[in-house]
C-alpha cells in the first residue's frame, strides 16, 4: 500500500481509538482523594475494597485516604469501567502551584546574578593596584650560574672504553 493512502488510514484509526478511550480524573488535594467515572449516567453504583456505594453522581470522594493501593470500578447497567488507585497522600505537604515555583526559581536566578555582580565588582578594583608593603632591595642583574658538577654515572664515551657500553648498540628492528 502506498504512503500517501495509508497515512488517512492510520489518523481514521488513531482518533477512533481516542474517541472511545475514556479515562477516570483523580484529584489529590491533602488525604483527600477525589475520582471522577468516565461514565455519564445518572445512577452509577462505586464498587472499592470490598464496599458498595450507589451514588447519583459521577464523583467519589475519599477521605483520609492512608495511601494503601485500592481497585474501584464505577458501573451503570452494564458498562464498567475499573481503576487501580495507588495514590500516595501527605496530611502535612503543601500544594505549590506553578506560579508560586516560577517565582522561587526566578528569585534564585536574580539573587546569583547579584551575587556574581558584587564578586565581580569588589575584585575588579584590586588587579592594578600593587601591594602597600615597602619596596623591597632593588634587584640587579641576574647572576649566571655555574654549570653543574657532572654526574659520575654519565660520563662521556672515551675512545679506549668502548666495551663498557657495547651492549647499548642499536639493534635492528
Amino acid at each position: 500500500m502506498r504512503l500517501e493512502l495509508s497515512l488517512p488510514l492510520l489518523g481514521l484509526l488513531l482518533w477512533a481509538g481516542l474517541s472511545a478511550h475514556e479515562e477516570f480524573q483523580v484529584e489529590i488535594s491533602g488525604t483527600t482523594v477525589t475520582v471522577t467515572c468516565p461514565l455519564a449516567d445518572d445512577n452509577i453504583q462505586w464498587v472499592g475494597n470490598g464496599k458498595t456505594t450507589d451514588t447519583d453522581k459521577r464523583r467519589l470522594i475519599i477521605v483520609d485516604h492512608d495511601s494503601s493501593p485500592a481497585k474501584l470500578s464505577c458501573s451503570s447497567g452494564s458498562e464498567k469501567h475499573e481503576l487501580y488507585l495507588n495514590a500516595r497522600v501527605c496530611a502535612n505537604c503543601v500544594e505549590l502551584d506553578p506560579l508560586t515555583a516560577t517565582g522561587v526559581i526566578v528569585a534564585d536566578l536574580l539573587i546569583t546574578l547579584g551575587v556574581l555582580i558584587l564578586v565581580y565588582y569588589f575584585s575588579r578594583d584590586r588587579k592594578g593596584k600593587g601591594s602597600p608593603s615597602p619596596a623591597g632591595r632593588p634587584r640587579g642583574q641576574k647572576m649566571q650560574r655555574p654549570p653543574p658538577v657532572p654526574n659520575p654515572d654519565y660520563e662521556p664515551i672515551r675512545k679506549g672504553q668502548r666495551e663498557v657500553y657495547a651492549g647499548l648498540e642499536s639493534r635492528g628492528f
